[in-house]
């Protein structure tokens, strides 16, 4: 299996946090390698003008779509190391006790919610600045998470035990007290997807689940473009001769197939993707297709 097979196998079976981080990969490379090609063309654009969110409310008008685009995309090799590392980490926390649409939706509305804040403030200050980046939406699944279960022990190295609402204080407070540096407007970001991150869970505690609204929306466009593969009503005959065997065999064989699956996702749990041998990759890889 060839590296591009690989990484096709753990797109398929990470779940939405693998998938997040392959999306915001792709978004930082592939524009980065097409625009630079064109550069050398003498062909200069900049790109992450018109992905970046502006402070200027006027902006929206001719870039809508910025208002989200802001959070898939990164400015430096090291913004988006870290912020992938922090992803991984959230929100595989995050997934212990939630589902892969409620991340997905805290995730989107947060980076909503930190942008409309980000340029209330910024317009209020009279500030005009762009900003890129996933740091809001991943204050949101961090403080969510948190929220939800702020005695979660963790073991960090060197350090040792701690509780995850020490983690969140720390990483909290250093936002606060950076407010007026450079990059205050990031910093307005972080705290206000952190603050969203709290209100989803309260709200969630209570009943109410905004992850939804993310959901239909995904849902509404996924039928829309799904291909009609109704097909007008047939009479069925049914064949009483046929063996009943022949369908038990069936069942058994696919019950030993799962069986397969989820002894290796597990062997995945335990020890991590890299101890899987070469067939039980391969044997993942043709199943997933």
């Amino acid at each position: 299996m060839n590296i591009i097979d690989d990484l096709k196998l753990q797109y398929k079976i990470g779940g939405i946090v693998t998938r997040l981080i392959f999306w915001n990969a792709a978004l930082f490379v592939l524009p980065w390698l097409l625009f630079a090609l064109l550069s050398l063309l003498g062909v200069n654009i900049d790109y992450i003008h018109y992905v970046s969110l502006s402070s200027n409310p006027a902006h929206l008008l001719w870039k809508p779509w910025s208002l989200l685009s802001y959070a898939f995309f990164h400015s430096g090799i090291m913004h988006i190391i870290f912020n992938m590392i922090v992803l991984n980490f959230a929100g595989r926390l995050f997934m212990t006790y939630f589902t892969s649409k409620q991340l997905l939706g805290l995730y989107v509305l947060s980076a909503i919610f930190a942008g409309i804040s980000y340029i209330l403030v910024f317009y209020v200050l009279n500030i005009n600045a762009p900003i890129v980046g996933a740091s809001a939406a991943i204050m949101a699944i961090l403080v969510a998470t948190t929220t939800y279960h702020p005695l979660m022990e963790l073991r960090l190295l060197i350090i040792g035990n701690v509780k995850l609402w020490h983690i969140t204080a720390v990483i909290v407070i250093v936002d606060l007290m950076q407010l007026r540096s450079e990059n205050m407007g990031g910093h307005i970001s972080h705290l206000s997807g952190a603050f969203f991150g709290f209100i989803f869970i309260k709200l969630l505690q209570n009943g109410t689940d905004l992850s939804t609204v993310v959901t239909r929306i995904i849902d509404f466009f996924a039928n829309l473009f799904k291909k009609n593969t109704a097909t007008p009503f047939k009479k069925v005959h049914k064949n009483y001769s046929k063996p009943l065997e022949k369908s038990v065999s069936k069942i058994v064989t696919k019950d030993k197939s799962q069986q397969q699956i989820d002894e290796i996702l597990d062997k995945i749990s335990q020890s991590g993707y890299d101890s899987l041998t070469k067939e039980e990759k391969e044997f993942l890889f043709k199943v997933g297709k």
